[in-house]
Formats: C-alpha cells, structure tokens, sequence
C-alpha cells in the first residue's frame, strides 16, 4: 500500500526553487527531469518467507530505481515501529528535550556533524523533532562545534539548513564491472568530479577496502577532491592511513576534511574527534543514532544496496558487491565476494 502511494508523489515548485538556489552543483535540465519523474511501483517486489523475514527488491533502468532507497527503508522503519507499539508509547515532549540535549553535547564538544538518518529512522514526525531541535539549538548562540545540515533535503528546506550528503557505494560496485576492481575508484574519482565539477568532493573509498583505494589515489585526485569519507573499520588505523597517504602525495593532511560515519553515537565521534586533534579536517554524519534512539526502542538494521547490473537488457547479468573494510559489512554473492578478496590479497 505504502509503495503504491509513491506512484503519486511529484516535486513541487517550490521544491525546485530551493533546490536550484542550494544545490548548485546540479544542472537545470536535472529539474526538469524531476518535475517529470514519477515512481514506478511495479518496479518493487515485496516478499516475506515463512519466519517473517521481509526481502524487497527493485528492478529497472538505474536513473528510477535509484530513487527508491529512502522511502523504501524509511516505510519499512515507521511501519514496523508502528507495529512493534514503538509510536504509541513515543513520548514526543520527553524525547524533544532528549534531541536538544544530545544538540548541546554535539555542538558544545566542538564537533562538525549533519543528520543522515532518513532510512532507519523511528518516524517521520521524530525525525522532524529532531531537525528541528538541532537546527534550534546550534542557532541559540556560538558553539565550538558546527550543524552542516541534513541529507533530508525537505526537511533542510523547512528548517533553512543545509541539504548535505556524499555519495553511495552503488556507483562504485557498480563500476567495478565496468573497469576492474584495480581500477573502478581511479574511475569513479574522474566521472564524478567531471558531473560535479568538483563540487561534492567527500569521496566514499571502502567500497573494496582501503588498500586497492590507496594503491591508485593520484595525487591530481588527491587534491581535487575536499577529503573522504571513512564508513567502515576502525576510525583511529584509517585516519593513521589517510593521514600518511596525504603525506606521501606531498599534500598537508590539515587541509583535507575526513567525514566520519560509521554508525556513530556521541561519545563514539567525540573520542574520534579528540584522536583526531585538528590533523585532519574532521567531520562526521550521524543517522541511527539521531532519528531512531528513542526510550524502549531498538532500532531496525535494514538496507538497500545494489546487487545486480547489466548495460543493456539484451545483455547479461552481473553480479555487484561491497567488501568495505569491515567483514561484517560485506555485502554480494559470496562467489564474487571471495574472487575479489582472493585478488586483492
């Protein structure tokens, strides 16, 4: 039911108008294929075995399919904390406060963070409450720290924030059948800051590990781009590594801004923070534990990643993978998994 409202959502004018005044780096003809896009529902599959588990898949030409990861996961969160009785006993007044104390804790430790939590989060109306807070706080006076924004482009048009966000691993596993796992980072790097001319210039490297990645980070690249963003292993060994790889590229560490978030919490980014001490530019995207760290709840562990691709429908299947730097974050085909962990031992 819920998918099959999408089919009646449609960008506003005054949506574009915002986006056209704050999201620059996109290109005019870019809006006028969102005024007309529409999703798809017979795009979706939804299926749900005999123990409940719940498995949705999306099929179609990448430019419409794309567009179904947020209010996919974001549905099924607010579904099922609607069914757990997670809303009916949300206490909206006493979680608020809780929303402006985290705020305080955030921007009083000196940290640079934006919301990111869209997908997993406990509901719409506490993610709200939450931007709102945020947004309150960080402009009740000077911080030591700074609110970038949030990646929920409405609610940054609603609250006069800013949109904020990087990019996903889909393009980059993606490519990896196009070019070559050695390769498809070199490659991404060039495409995207050739779309974007050189604005959003956080790239996501742990696609296939940090060690393939840093094999081919030119220094043209290096500087091209404002920094990168760590989302998997441990923060403190790939600071170390992105610090020494900037090193070696005779480029000053201090200049780069680093983006941390990897299912973070505020003591998390604060330790990182203070490990960090001003080497590099450090920033961090917190979702989870933003939008859905409410009283007696638990939150949902749910994504949408790419899995399959082909570029023609004439043409075969491939299969799509993410190792990261973390096995538990490993995502795929187990056979393509371990073809490409066995090249690049």
């Amino acid at each position: 039911e819920q998918i099959n409202y999408m089919k009646d959502v449609i960008i506003t004018d005054e949506e574009v108008e915002y986006m056209t005044n704050h999201c620059i780096y996109l290109p005019l003809w870019y809006f006028t294929f969102l005024k007309g896009f529409r999703f798809n529902p017979d795009e979706v599959s939804i299926r749900q075995d005999e123990q409940g588990h719940l498995e949705i898949s999306v099929q179609g030409k990448w430019f419409s399919t794309i567009m179904w990861e947020m209010p996919i996961l974001s549905c099924i969160s607010e579904l099922m904390h609607t069914l757990r009785g997670d809303l009916e006993r949300y206490d909206a007044e006493l979680e608020y406060r809780r929303a402006i104390q985290k705020s305080e804790a955030i921007f009083g430790g000196g940290l640079t963070l934006g919301d990111m939590g869209t997908r997993r989060r406990l509901s719409f109306t506490h993610h709200e409450a939450v931007v709102k807070a945020m947004s309150e706080v960080y402009a009740s006076r000077e911080w030591p720290g700074k609110f970038t924004g949030s990646s929920n482009v409405w609610l940054a048009m609603k609250y006069h924030i800013s949109p904020l966000g990087t990019m996903s691993h889909q393009l980059i596993s993606f490519e990896e059948n196009v070019s070559g796992v050695f390769e498809c980072n070199f490659n991404v790097m060039k495409k995207f800051s050739d779309v974007y001319d050189g604005d959003n210039g956080i790239y996501l490297y742990d696609c296939f590990g940090d060690k393939v990645f840093f094999s081919n980070l030119s220094k043209r690249m290096a500087m091209m781009y404002k920094g990168l963003r760590v989302d998997s292993g441990s923060e403190e060994e790939q600071t170390e590594k992105i610090i020494e790889k900037y090193k070696q590229l005779g480029i000053d560490p201090s200049t780069k801004q680093v983006c941390y978030s990897n299912g973070l919490n505020i003591d998390r980014a604060l330790e990182i923070h203070r490990y960090v001490d001003g080497r590099v530019q450090d920033s961090y995207g917190m979702g989870t534990f933003l939008t859905c760290d409410v009283t007696g709840c638990e939150p949902m562990n749910i994504v949408l990643k790419l899995t399959k691709c082909r570029i023609t429908e004439k043409r075969e299947w491939h299969d799509c993978v993410k190792l990261s730097c973390d096995l538990s974050k490993t995502l795929g085909r187990k056979e393509k998994c371990d073809y490409l962990k066995s090249l690049l031992k």
